[in-house]
């Protein structure tokens, strides 16, 4: 066995068990292996299981090819529109993100949309949050594009404010989900897959590992080939695209996508939490000034907010602060 992987007791002085580490976790681990393979899917739980073998695997590795910085750019703060929706419950993350990155966070309800009490045109940034639209039960952000696709006057704003060219948006979780049934009046996104039921049939919350794409986003500038570990909460966050057309022009859009501890792009279980194919997980129009992920973020922007992090992240801001400070960049006044 390889050193560290065998577990010694000793009772003065007397070797009372000597056991392989893998054979006892999965000793350990064996009546939750085999409730999770009756209950969810039992090849994700198989593949989980398999994972207690592996003494080779690194686990979260991270790379991080940039210096994060926060930009020095005064004048006037763009305003970013907060949109929510029932159940909701990111939209604070996302505010304290965009304000620290210098933007006016504005919080704004669907129903202040259609009430008239805010409209898109005031905002240059819509970023639309995650975390149980309407109770997770109308197809995971389904049921809040509707209202705006069902809608002639709300279908006719958020066209008119994609159609700017002096605009930036985002979509995490809910959002994500939410604007993938949007692409009908976002331009350059017809190759965006919608999200459905995860691969492993059960709702996902993990720290998982992702790899940032070189694909010309402002969102992503100067981040490509960082390897960050990144919150995952969602139940459908499985990419699902319409056929293997759609997938291959999503190629040069890809912003992110989850890999393994070596690096490499994965569809296994629990590294890729929802199965998606080729690791994808996060989206970009064409000329990449709206993007869609499933992680989050915002709720990892601080270092503290990691449940693990390499012991060298001490600063304040995590690498994920980048993402924000890049949209700020990108309006430079």
């Amino acid at each position: 066995p390889e050193a560290g992987e065998v577990l010694s007791v000793l009772v003065n002085g007397e070797r009372v068990l000597e056991e392989n580490r893998a054979a006892l976790h999965a000793s350990w681990s064996s009546v939750s292996y085999n409730i999770q393979r009756l209950r969810d899917n039992p090849s994700c739980a198989e593949d989980e299981y398999d994972l207690l073998f592996d003494i080779g695997e690194p686990g979260l590795a991270t790379q991080v090819p940039f210096t994060l910085s926060a930009p020095s750019i005064g004048g006037t703060k763009p305003r970013v529109a907060i949109l929510r929706e029932q159940g909701v419950n990111s939209h604070v993350e996302l505010a304290v993100a965009f304000s620290k990155a210098g933007f006016e966070a504005v919080d704004v309800h669907m129903s202040d949309l259609f009430a008239g009490r805010h409209s898109l045109a005031q905002f240059q940034l819509l970023a639309a949050a995650g975390g149980f639209s309407y109770g997770d039960v109308l197809g995971g952000g389904a049921g809040w594009a509707k209202s705006i696709l069902f809608s002639d006057a709300l279908r006719e704003q958020f066209a008119q404010f994609f159609a700017r060219p002096d605009t930036l948006s985002i979509g995490v979780c809910n959002g994500c989900q939410m604007m993938s049934q949007l692409k009908p009046i976002i331009p350059g996104a017809a190759h965006w897959p919608a999200f459905t039921r995860n691969g492993s049939e059960q709702f996902e919350a993990r720290l998982s590992l992702v790899e940032v794409q070189h694909n010309g986003s402002p969102w992503f500038v100067g981040m490509a080939g960082a390897r960050l570990p990144i919150a995952v909460s969602h139940g459908e966050g499985f990419a699902a695209f319409v056929n293997e057309d759609a997938l291959e022009k999503a190629q040069d859009t890809i912003s992110l996508r989850f890999v393994d501890g070596f690096g490499m792009t994965t569809e296994t279980y629990p590294a890729n939490p929802n199965g998606s194919p080729q690791g994808i997980t996060g989206l970009s129009n064409e000329d990449g000034r709206v993007t869609i992920m499933m992680p989050h973020p915002e709720r990892v922007h601080r270092n503290v907010q990691l449940s693990w992090r390499p012991p060298s992240w001490t600063a304040e801001d995590s690498p994920w602060m980048q993402l924000f400070y890049n949209a700020r960049v990108a309006f430079k006044v």
